[in-house]
């Protein structure tokens, strides 16, 4: 008798040595959102664009994340600037508000206007995008923006074009 129970106390006071509690099994390696919105663009060729923007962020450390986008902004003669752009954004939080700062590399597809001829252009230029915004937490899963950039296009028309585009929407955080 005095064996078992020497055995089980054993076993009893060994179980701290086993580290018995359980390990996290899913870690979050990023924070997720996806959205779109409502952009205006002041450009430097013709009248004002308005169109819609999709973006997503994915921010993978506390600071520092990854986002994309696409402006699609056109003015009533059928002029439009189309532009993909992804790069790096920096980001901080104070309650429910998200300010951050933005770099970012893409292609911009321009449409030009009806030449003599009757054909229309319809061509490509790299271009590279800084700008800064805010997202507003109104639930956790819902985010407002709102969101300013600067654009440069690189050789358009033998110059550059640097539109200033300004977006207003709401994103879905994956949580």
């Amino acid at each position: 008798m005095l064996t078992k129970v020497g055995l089980f106390l054993g076993l009893l006071g060994a179980t701290s040595m086993l580290s018995a509690q359980a390990t996290p099994t899913a870690t979050r390696t990023g924070s997720l959102k996806i959205g779109g919105g409502f952009s205006t663009a002041d450009s430097d060729y013709g009248n004002r664009f308005n169109g819609g923007a999709a973006y997503f962020d994915f921010d993978f450390l506390p600071h520092i994340g990854v986002t994309g986008e696409f402006h699609f902004v056109k003015d009533q003669n059928d002029l439009y600037e189309k532009t993909y752009e992804i790069g790096g954004r920096y980001f901080r939080e104070y309650r429910r508000f998200v300010p951050y700062g933005k770099v970012l590399y893409g292609r911009g597809v321009f449409n030009f206007p009806v030449n003599p001829d009757g054909f229309r252009a319809n061509l490509a230029y790299n271009l590279v995008a800084v700008g800064v915004g805010t997202d507003y937490k109104l639930k956790p899963y819902l985010y407002l923006r709102a969101d300013w950039e600067y654009q440069q296009w690189f050789d358009f028309a033998g110059s550059s074009l640097t539109p200033n585009i300004i977006t207003v929407g709401a994103a879905y955080h994956f949580r």
